[in-house]
């Protein structure tokens, strides 16, 4: 219940408590609160054994933690043999891989244009190289204050 809290969070509350309740009060609040959850925990635990006695024998292994959602679902799960085979299938197919692939595709895909650019096809532009002036046959953009 209190695994996450760490030690400096307990020191803090401790300080907290002597400041505000002060420490001549400080055991009998801590008696009071022990007492309280101690009850609650009572509680909860007849209730739960109300509920299983009142659902019958055939729910003697019934656990409140089953009506989790998560929980039902991974329960219900476990022995469906299709999921066994979306494992399989999920584990056979590396996503990482998968990306790297198609990058070394685009990656080869524009060096691979640009060679047959350069050499072969003068007459087309190469769309990935940056032109730092226009082709004698294309008009510079229209300026209106070159007028």
């Amino acid at each position: 219940m209190f695994s996450d809290i760490g030690a400096l969070e307990l020191v803090a509350l401790v300080v907290l408590a002597v400041l505000v309740f002060g420490p001549d009060k400080l055991p009998k609040v801590i008696q009071d609160v022990s007492r309280f959850i101690r009850k609650v925990r009572d509680f909860s635990d007849s209730a739960k054994e109300d509920i299983r006695s009142e659902l019958g024998p055939e729910f003697k292994d019934f656990e409140f933690e089953d009506l989790n959602p998560k929980t039902f679902l991974r329960k219900q799960m476990e022995g469906n043999e299709d999921l066994k085979e979306l494992k399989e299938l999920r584990g056979s197919f590396d996503l990482k891989k998968e990306m790297n692939d198609v990058a070394d595709a685009v990656h080869s895909r524009e060096t691979a244009p640009a060679a047959v650019n350069g050499s072969a096809a003068a007459g087309t532009p190469d769309l990935l190289k940056k032109q730092d002036k226009p082709d004698t046959g294309e008009r510079p953009p229209y300026d209106s204050d070159a007028t």
